[in-house]
């Protein structure tokens, strides 16, 4: 199977009201091509899911300015003005998570799981609205799955067939992404018109379903 496509190709799938969730932590590690052909297009309403809202030039954070989003669920959003004024204003909804549990919450869906549970937020608002479970005298949050629909995902190094290889800290959010949406799609930054070493590969090409170079 040919998994490679255009930017153009890849934003086809993303419709309005749709979940996205988009790898990369600031402006490390995201699929900055194909952020730019979707901001090109009149697709809106959507949930974006991400570790951050990045800068407001920048990747997730032009989703923001541009006003195709109206819900954020991250774990944080302070580099990026925009998303705090329009909460403000009532022009967008944020949901803060925790940054361990947003990972988590999102490699549950991706593993099949119910959901799991942590300490992490008894007490606080992030309780607020959860169910609670005692477990040998100990309080804990029964956090559900996080699942999207699309996941845009970076890779450092993308083999014909998917296989995904990083440098550094770029694999950030995109490793637990690529199993937890129905179409998953990777920005190759390098593209290899082969194989990679199997040494070399951190998401195997199962997950993937498209590839732009």
């Amino acid at each position: 199977m040919n998994k490679i496509i255009s930017a153009k190709e890849a934003v086809s799938f993303i419709k309005s009201g749709m979940t996205l969730m988009v790898g990369g932590f600031l402006k490390c590690g995201s699929p900055v091509k194909v952020i730019d052909e979707l901001l090109k297009t009149d697709v809106s309403d959507l949930t974006l899911v991400g570790n951050d809202t990045s800068f407001v030039d920048s990747d997730r954070g032009k989703l923001v300015v541009a006003k195709k989003v109206s819900k954020v669920i991250a774990s944080h959003i302070g580099m990026n003005p925009e998303t705090g004024r329009q909460m403000n204003a009532g022009e967008i909804q944020v949901e803060l998570v925790p940054q361990g549990t947003l990972a988590e919450r999102i490699r549950a869906a991706g593993a099949g799981l119910g959901g799991f549970l942590t300490p992490t937020g008894i007490g606080t608002e992030v309780q607020n609205g959860k169910q609670v479970i005692n477990v040998d005298g100990k309080d804990f949050i029964l956090e559900k799955p996080l699942r999207g629909d699309v996941s845009l995902i970076y890779g450092t190094k993308v083999d014909k067939v998917g296989n995904i290889s990083f440098v550094g800290t770029t694999r950030n959010t995109n490793v637990v992404m690529a199993t937890a949406s129905d179409i998953v799609i990777v920005e190759a930054e390098e593209f290899v018109d082969g194989y990679l070493d199997p040494n070399e590969i951190v998401i195997p090409g199962l997950f993937i379903d498209y590839i732009v170079k």
